[in-house]
């Protein structure tokens, strides 16, 4: 039986500060940020996620964006070494939260630095962006870590956004999403489905034919509706001027051993 954890982590009053590397900097509505975070926690609890909030870490402006800190694969938590060094406190919390969870965990390894937006698994197969957080002694790392246990793992080039799940995310029948323009290569995915707006590459898969996705890729959504998807949409905005989107809020764990 699939589990259907999901770790989140409250924003920093220092939100504001985050990095922006390939999009202007914009001024962040922080008390917005927080309603807009409490509505995307309480979009996974209503479609049946258990949410476990990370203890906040409040010095690191970043730390919302919960999912760069760790890669799951079946029951291994693979903790990361963001390549932005100013991050890289944010990974302590989520270690104690999946070790409490009952995870083996390991680790990524000075010179690696690796960061969660850059996975992309689709069943066994472990996608992997080199890209500006990623370098290849990551990427080593994370085959050592995950093909032992039964992963492909595939590197994808990334140099149009930040992570390879800025580019791309999968529906639940596997075909690859993508906005073509900020992809470096779309050829490398057998099954791909181009959408109309940036936003509309990212979904949360809820379970069933539900996708979380961002209010701001309205075409996108009647997209997924028109192929029978049922499109769960919220607004994150305050997020979105930091490059985050709906899968970097959330760490899903869908393989603990019950």
């Amino acid at each position: 039986m699939p589990s259907k954890k999901a770790l989140v982590r409250r924003p920093s009053p220092r939100l504001g500060e985050g990095l922006v590397t390939h999009i202007e900097r914009e001024k962040v509505d922080a008390d917005l940020a927080v309603e807009q975070w409490e509505a995307y926690v309480e979009a996974l609890r209503t479609h049946g996620w258990e949410t476990i909030e990370v203890d906040s870490a409040d010095d690191c402006p970043d730390s919302v964006f919960v999912e760069d800190t760790v890669v799951m694969y079946k029951n291994v938590a693979l903790i990361a070494r963001p390549g932005a060094e100013s991050r890289r406190d944010e990974t302590a919390g989520i270690e104690e939260a999946v070790a409490g969870l009952g995870c083996s965990v390991n680790w990524i390894w000075e010179p690696g630095t690796l960061e969660g937006g850059d996975v992309l698994k689709i069943g066994d197969t472990v996608y992997v962006g080199r890209g500006g957080r990623t370098n290849a002694a990551g990427v080593q790392q994370l085959r050592a870590a995950f093909e032992p246990l039964g992963a492909r793992v595939v590197a994808v080039p990334v140099s149009k956004v930040l992570h390879l799940k800025s580019a791309v995310t999968a529906l639940p029948d596997g075909t690859v999403i993508g906005h073509i323009p900020k992809m470096d290569t779309p050829s490398l995915f057998a099954r791909f489905l181009p959408v109309p707006e940036e936003a509309g590459s990212h979904v949360v898969l809820l379970g069933g034919a539900k996708l979380l996705m961002a209010a701001s890729a309205p075409k996108t959504a009647e997209l997924f509706a028109d192929l029978g998807y049922e499109p769960v949409v919220v607004d994150i905005s305050e997020f979105e001027k930091l490059e985050g989107c709906v899968t970097c809020l959330s760490v899903r764990l869908r393989d603990l051993y019950a």
